[in-house]
């Protein structure tokens, strides 16, 4: 029985030679990301900004300035609504209640549940979250602090291990895969709460993974062919770990896929931000942090730590593992 080969053994893609064109394209989407988030901002939830939500779910569509003007009469606080994963689920968002009490939160949720029943018929409440403005500073600022001592963390592993030029490579391709998803979720508006925060370090990590393997390789390489010329180094490098990289992209995509379409609206924030930072991860340690060493001025050289014997070009032609 053959085994399925995604990738063949004689592949070889000229990744290089599009480097100029992946740092355009990278570009853009950075800016273009920045200027979302500046633009549109993000669509925060209770976990960041405080405040009681209360999820409902309408049989069919609702109007949301009826139900808006229906909420704001019933004396609880202005309320802000979004649709919430598909058109018949709604987030209704409301100030915490003035006492601290319990039975207060549950007071809110049960006049605002009753008023809505009474109107819509077959409307279903899942869940309500209460978040006090203290502790959502606090999870803002934990968050902030996670991600980037997560980018920093690794950016100095990456310079202790190999070279300065590896670190540099690795800082700049995690700060475009986290970007692309923030700028993701200023596009699309959907909530971004502590499970995004996870899904974003649970990307981080995804990349700093693939990237490590193509820079074991290019260090390998670059020990055994010292004469070798830098493109073709890492063009060389690149594709002789393609088919791991391919693989296990796509295995971890249909996982995910199947997460997004039965694991209900709950989870379709996280998995979006899953599957979008698989992609972006792959993109970025194939086509930009790679390349982005010869722009650094990486050499083979730097490796040769015994004096050479033979043909100058021996080493070039070394047997392809």
């Amino acid at each position: 029985m053959r085994l399925l080969k995604l990738v063949p053994d004689n592949t070889n893609i000229g990744f290089v030679r599009v480097r100029v064109m992946a740092f355009a394209i990278t570009a853009l989407l950075t800016i273009a990301a920045i200027g979302l988030v500046a633009a549109r901002g993000l669509n925060l939830g209770v976990d960041f900004v405080g405040g009681l939500m209360i999820e409902a779910k309408f049989a069919s569509p609702p109007p949301l300035d009826k139900v808006r003007s229906q909420i704001d009469r019933l004396g609880v606080g202005e309320g802000s609504l979004q649709q919430f994963g598909d058109p018949n689920t709604v987030s209704i968002r409301l100030p915490i209640p003035a006492s601290t009490d319990e039975g207060a939160t549950n007071k809110v949720v049960n006049t605002v549940s009753a008023s809505l029943k009474a109107t819509y018929p077959g409307v279903t409440f899942s869940r309500y979250d209460t978040v006090s403005g203290k502790v959502s500073g606090e999870l803002i600022r934990n968050g902030l602090l996670a991600v980037l001592l997560a980018i920093v963390g690794i950016a100095i592993f990456s310079w202790l291990r190999y070279e300065w030029q590896f670190g540099v490579s690795t800082f700049v391709a995690i700060i475009h895969d986290v970007l692309m998803t923030l700028g993701f979720f200023a596009l699309t508006r959907l909530e971004f709460d502590l499970n995004i925060v996870a899904a974003v370090l649970t990307i981080i990590g995804y990349s700093i993974n693939d990237k490590m393997v193509i820079d074991d390789r290019i260090r390998e390489n670059m020990r055994k062919f010292r004469q070798m010329d830098m493109r073709s180094l890492i063009d060389l490098s690149v594709n002789e770990t393609l088919p791991r990289t391919v693989m296990t992209s796509l295995t971890i995509l249909i996982a995910l896929a199947s997460l997004l379409l039965f694991g209900g609206h709950v989870l379709r924030g996280f998995t979006a931000a899953m599957m979008l930072g698989i992609v972006v991860g792959t993109y970025s340690s194939v086509y930009v942090s790679s390349s982005l060493l010869i722009t650094l001025g990486l050499q083979p050289q730097k490796f040769d730590s015994k004096p050479k014997t033979g043909r100058p070009d021996a080493e070039r032609v070394a047997p392809r593992k």
